[in-house]
């Protein structure tokens, strides 16, 4: 079995150390990830400047690759260059963060990773960790989180995926893990709406220009069954099945054209 590891935080973060020991012993792996944090980054390909790859190594000695480019770049190189053959599993993150809803299913550069290697047919687990302080999101490098629930999960859901596959209709998997868990159970939910309600903030430089930064207010709640509500309500892990093909109702477009 090969496994193929990348993430959004960076190839120094200690999420992608954490799946990597999630996944230990399940096959060979191998780490191929962005040189620095991307978050935000969604599904975006570097086309316009030259991509590097250089050997590394993670805190725990093992050898690893550092893209400088995007998760999807980083994807690209694992599979056609680094591996040079479809693995059998893409994990990506463990991300600092949770990635929850509709809106960051394009804006993850974790869920972007993930959604690369499905379109070439690569089985893949986008996974995430809630945590409660905002600061460290965005920290690139070495965060002291306790990674031990969510290497267990990660291990369950990535030794299933092994053994029986994805199930037909389904790309990818998403998975998102509570910083406080009331246990080890996982539940299956559909997306919420969204995870942010989009704030922005308008300062002024020295030279009384304005200036804009995009930030977004926590969604305390959400219906029933979505992996918002799920993750942070019910404080469990949520597991999101998903599909590529996003066209919608066919019959009911004809209808409209009429």
């Amino acid at each position: 079995m090969r496994i193929l590891i990348t993430n959004d935080d960076g190839v120094n973060s200690s999420g992608i150390l954490a799946a990597k020991k999630a996944a230990d012993d399940l096959g060979q792996i191998n780490v191929v990830a962005p040189a620095t944090q991307q978050s935000g980054i969604g599904h975006a390909l570097s086309l316009f400047e030259p991509i590097r790859v250089t050997p590394t190594k993670l805190m725990d000695g093992s050898e690893a690759y550092s893209v400088s480019g995007t998760p999807t770049d980083a994807v690209i190189i694992g599979i056609f260059e680094i591996v040079r053959e479809k693995p059998d599993l893409l994990i990506s993150g463990i991300n600092i963060g949770e990635n929850l809803g509709m809106s960051e299913l394009t804006t993850s550069g974790t869920i972007g990773a993930a959604m690369e290697a499905a379109a070439h047919g690569v089985p893949a687990l986008s996974v995430s960790l809630q945590v409660t302080r905002g600061d460290i999101k965005f920290h690139d490098g070495h965060v002291d989180l306790d990674f031990s629930h969510a290497q267990k999960i990660t291990r369950k859901v990535s030794k299933t995926i092994i053994n029986k596959g994805l199930p037909d209709g389904v790309d990818f998997l998403n998975l998102n893990i509570p910083s406080t868990p009331d246990s080890n159970n996982i539940k299956l939910t559909k997306l919420g709406k969204r995870m942010y309600k989009i704030h922005i903030q308008k300062r002024l430089d020295p030279r009384g220009r304005p200036y804009y930064w995009i930030d977004g207010d926590p969604v305390e709640n959400d219906d029933l069954g979505t992996d918002v509500h799920t993750l942070k309500r019910e404080k469990c892990a949520t597991l999101t099945p998903i599909t590529l093909n996003s066209t919608s109702d066919m019959d009911l477009m004809k209808k409209w054209l009429i």
